[in-house]
């Protein structure tokens, strides 16, 4: 960035400076994000998904952008506060609940701003103590903007050596870049191939299945959980079939800043605004090809 941005961008704050607004990283970050090739959460610091996504999108065809992202203040709503839920340890009182929401406002509005937690802190210095904001206040974001697509993704190529899912057009062209998890366990990796999109749910719930009976021995109870961002498949999924997977997909997690690693049951884990993104992209004639 030149200095004469970083000057325009400072007037353009005066009152509301914060520690990012002059971090290169930050802002190239939010501006990948913008236009699809996502860092997974923002947070000003440059590393190998930054970098990932940096180069497939200069091979796109893109520039980054020479001057600061807009960043704007959002003020907290009644109904914000309103959807927070006090989410229980087990999945028995899971059940009990009607929306698995938000948590916390810190929660609510890095996933609105796709940036880390610690990342939204960082650009709300006055913000001392979170559990003290209240409707009415203002919360700092980068100004990320609504995903909108020109066109489906006719492929979605998947590499489990580099946890990353990458969407293409008809023709080849790239389209889109998201980080995601894989499975913690070789066993549980789907094997390599094409796959093809069999389900597509936006806000879908989740039956979750203990992994082991009861200590009595009897039947194995199941529990619905009801849809949310803290649903444990966050707010899409995407099934695939084929290769003889089943119940396997593409879906969003409660725990965006844990994405990347080698570290799921066997799904393969987004963000929750990269699942909503992936909705978007898809339909149910998109391949997907896993690939090693």
């Amino acid at each position: 960035m030149s200095p004469a941005c970083i000057l325009l961008l400072a007037a353009s704050l005066a009152s509301d400076a914060y520690p990012l607004a002059t971090n290169n990283h930050f802002h190239a970050q939010c501006w990948l994000d913008r236009y699809g090739f996502s860092v997974n959460c923002i947070d000003g610091v440059w590393g190998q998904k930054s970098a990932r996504a940096k180069e497939l999108f200069e091979k796109a065809g893109g520039t980054l952008p020479d001057r600061p992202f807009p960043v704007k203040l959002v003020k907290v709503t009644a109904m914000d506060v309103n959807e927070l839920v006090e989410i229980p340890p087990t999945p028995e009182e899971k059940a009990d609940l009607e929306y698995m929401g938000y948590s916390t406002l810190k929660e609510m509005y890095a996933e609105r701003g796709h940036v880390s937690q610690k990342c939204l802190e960082k650009i709300n210095p006055e913000i001392a103590d979170w559990s003290k904001v209240r409707a009415g206040d203002k919360i700092r974001i980068p100004d990320i903007g609504a995903f909108r697509p020109e066109q489906k993704a006719a492929i979605l190529k998947v590499s489990l050596k580099r946890c990353e899912i990458l969407a293409f057009d008809r023709d080849g062209k790239l389209l889109a870049f998201f980080p995601c998890s894989i499975a913690a366990s070789k066993a549980n990796l789907p094997p390599h191939g094409e796959l093809s999109v069999t389900s597509h749910i936006e806000n879908p719930n989740y039956t979750f299945t203990p992994d082991t009976p009861p200590p009595d021995g009897g039947k194995i109870k199941r529990y619905i959980l009801e849809p949310g961002p803290n649903n444990p498949v966050g707010l899409a999924w995407i099934g695939l079939g084929g290769l003889d997977l089943q119940g396997y997909g593409i879906h969003g997690t409660p725990n965006p800043e844990s994405v990347g690693n080698a570290e799921s049951h066997g799904c393969f884990r987004v963000a929750n605004w990269n699942a909503l993104r992936l909705y978007r992209l898809t339909d149910f004639d998109t391949k997907v090809i896993v690939e090693p």
